[in-house]
């Protein structure tokens, strides 16, 4: 399976008119992260079959430049957001590894798929497009992928995330929750939890090559 057959099984289930036309609107009106271009680069990096863990992220940077269609992901050469931060901060912590950049593709072509519950923003205005209808579509993925491979990791960081945990069969995958990366949550529950490691261990535990958390050039 390919992630055109899993679009095409999607949007055969839900009407996408509404979303594209404003999408259309939007983009042509005004600014809108990411790049229109950019907006599957989570799938285009990681292919379907590929997927060994899904980090689910809310929705994309809303600063000039910032977003690159990789949820938690800066464009190279951006400064490394708060969460994001947290996050490098936990993973030296867990398994002694230092990053500094702020993009994560390499995470990507790893098998990890960073995926946003909403694709796109309005510029400068966080959780914009909440609602617009990109919500069936994500949801759709991550019931995809869930039914159709084995033994993945979803890490659900923050409530938003964990609600999805509804649409995952935990009898065949492992979730990790906890609270949030962001600097408002951080210190009450998400440091300290080594999703890193513990991801690695599941995946070795099923016969799974780990991930490669470290920075690649």
């Amino acid at each position: 399976m390919e992630w055109q057959d899993v679009f095409q099984s999607i949007k055969e289930e839900n009407d996408f008119t509404e979303l594209e036309s404003t999408l259309e609107e939007k983009y042509s009106t005004g600014e809108v992260f990411p790049p229109r271009e950019q907006i599957y680069t989570a799938f285009e990096l990681t292919s379907f079959e590929n997927v060994r863990v899904v980090i689910l992220g809310q929705d994309p940077y809303h600063g000039e430049g910032q977003s690159h269609g990789l949820a938690f992901s800066v464009n190279e050469g951006v400064k490394v957001p708060p969460s994001l931060r947290n996050m490098y901060k936990e993973l030296e912590d867990d398994l002694g590894i230092v990053r500094t950049k702020g993009s994560l593709r390499d995470w990507a072509k790893e098998g990890v798929l960073l995926l946003n519950t909403v694709l796109t923003v309005d510029a400068h205005d966080a959780n914009s497009h909440r609602g617009l209808g990109w919500e069936p579509f994500t949801d759709g993925i991550i019931r995809h992928v869930s039914e159709n491979l084995e033994h993945v990791v979803f890490i659900l960081w923050g409530k938003p995330a964990q609600k999805k945990e509804k649409l995952i069969d935990t009898s065949k995958h492992c979730v990790i929750k906890s609270t949030h990366p962001s600097p408002l949550s951080a210190y009450r529950g998400f440091f300290g939890t080594k999703p890193f490691s513990r991801t690695n261990e599941y995946l070795e535990a099923q016969g799974r090559r780990p991930v490669d958390w470290s920075e690649q050039e």
